[in-house]
């Protein structure tokens, strides 16, 4: 194979391939030689068929599957002898090819640009701690208590108010008539937080221990019957017993309970648990500023069909009027955007950056966690959504990578307090805020080369044709 590098003009280059006769015609005789065991025809054994006949029979056919290996494994060769990484999808344009002959093609890239990393080892950042105070802690610590109420039954004269718990048996009637689901047995109500039904828990207040109490109610929308839904029900109802709420006693029982060993400990749980909680957003803070810095990174030439690319993802949903209005913001956003993923990803393949499934996969466990009840729904996405599953391999990517700037990177350590650290978040998320309201909304700032594993070009043909050729899409990566 013979390969010479012609019109240079910046990142676009021609790479003109050259493969001897002999060379193809060993791809063919090797052809040959693999279908000749599989080949039945008439008058001939089983791989005894002569390759003159295989040759009138398939030769087609067979040139075919050869021409698409050849292309495949020589651009790719080409790709990397000339240590060219391509941006997009290579253009493929036959010149010379047919059975018992030479090949000769043309293989136009646009090479991706050489870009700077070391920088990257000295960029600077705010790192934060946020400094919890006892208060804080114990403030915390009360609101648990508050949402974990605890219950002792009244005197027999006690008259149930807001707040109370009511247990209650009842059987109910629509027109006189008991429906499916009429009847309760021992149903527990805090009184005023309605949640059996609307209006439900305001008619039990004044009631006692023993009575006999009738409540009117309508069933819900939601009501499993349907053709009951909007219907005024009257329950019969048995007060069975009226609890008032007590203040939890906050101590060490209190903390063994939820899993303490003492309340010492228990405070030390909540402190670091307020403290992870800015953390994770902080961290978030930290990174931007990171993105922000690379921004900076002087990139000589951004390709421009990644360009025109990113500007189609940026217009998507727009009128054509609305997309020329807003393309030179676009180009100029894309083009920040790009040079960001390039220099990321670069960083990313000098150092050996990998995203394992098991990384995939605790990162989907993480969006169950964070969607309780919808487990399923997200599993049914990812599974019917290979695109959203390569994305979020992207995203695990290029977490890992900027981990490992601010690893090397120059922090500026900065421990401050929790109204300090929401004044940065306030501050961060006013940022985004205004980001949301220019022409395209983005949810999260992002580099638009996204990372992802490395893929070699390949060429698919299916028929011989001198005409241009594509090659699958490569990874920007």
């Amino acid at each position: 194979m013979k390969v010479t590098v012609e019109n240079k003009k910046g990142l676009n280059k021609d790479l003109k391939i050259f493969i001897d006769k002999e060379t193809m015609n060993s791809y063919m005789d090797e052809k040959y030689e693999e279908i000749k065991g599989t080949v039945n025809l008439k008058g001939f054994r089983p791989g005894k068929v002569p390759k003159e006949i295989l040759k009138r029979q398939f030769g087609k056919a067979v040139f075919g599957e050869v021409l698409d290996k050849v292309l495949k494994d020589t651009s790719t060769k080409a790709l990397e002898e000339k240590k060219i990484k391509p941006a997009g999808q290579p253009k493929l344009d036959l010149k010379t090819y047919g059975e018992d002959k030479e090949l000769e093609y043309v293989l136009s890239v646009t090479e991706l640009p050489k870009v700077e990393i070391k920088s990257l080892e000295n960029i600077k950042f705010d790192e934060y701690t946020v400094k919890i105070d006892d208060s804080e802690t114990d403030k915390r610590i009360k609101e648990i208590a508050k949402n974990q109420p605890n219950f002792k039954e009244g005197r027999e004269e006690t008259k149930a108010k807001e707040g109370d718990l009511v247990a209650l048996d009842y059987k109910a009637t629509i027109d006189g008539k008991e429906f499916k689901g009429s009847e309760g047995k021992n149903t527990q109500l805090t009184l005023g937080k309605d949640l059996f039904l609307k209006g439900f828990d305001e008619q039990l207040i004044g009631v006692k221990k023993g009575d006999e109490k009738v409540v009117e109610a309508t069933l819900p929308e939601n009501y499993p019957e349907k053709e009951l839904v909007n219907k005024k029900a009257k329950f019969n109802c048995k007060i069975l017993s009226v609890k008032q709420v007590q203040e939890v006693k906050i101590d060490d029982e209190f903390a063994k309970n939820l899993g303490a060993k003492d309340l010492k400990d228990l405070k030390a749980l909540i402190s670091k648990q307020i403290n992870d909680e800015y953390k994770n957003s902080l961290d978030q803070v930290s990174k931007n500023q990171i993105l922000n810095e690379i921004e900076k990174i002087k990139v000589e030439e951004v390709p421009g069909n990644l360009v025109d690319e990113e500007v189609k993802i940026l217009s998507q949903g727009m009128s054509e009027d609305e997309a020329k209005k807003n393309k030179n913001s676009f180009e100029e956003k894309a083009k920040t955007r790009i040079k960001t993923g390039l220099i990321l990803n670069e960083f990313g393949e000098k150092n050996q950056i990998k995203v394992s499934e098991q990384e995939i996969q605790a990162e989907v466990q993480k969006q169950l966690r964070m969607m309780p009840g919808q487990e399923k729904m997200v599993m049914d996405f990812y599974q019917k959504n290979p695109s959203a599953l390569a994305s979020l391999r992207g995203t695990v990517y290029e977490d890992k990578i900027l981990n490992l700037i601010k690893e090397k990177g120059k922090p500026n350590k900065k421990e401050i307090s929790k109204d300090e650290a929401e004044k940065i978040l306030k501050e961060a998320h006013k940022h985004n805020h205004d980001h949301d309201h220019e022409p395209k909304k983005e949810t999260k700032k992002k580099p638009a080369a996204k990372a992802s594993e490395k893929k070699k070009p390949s060429t698919k043909t299916t028929k011989a044709k001198p005409a241009t050729k594509k090659t699958k899409k490569v990874s920007k990566k």
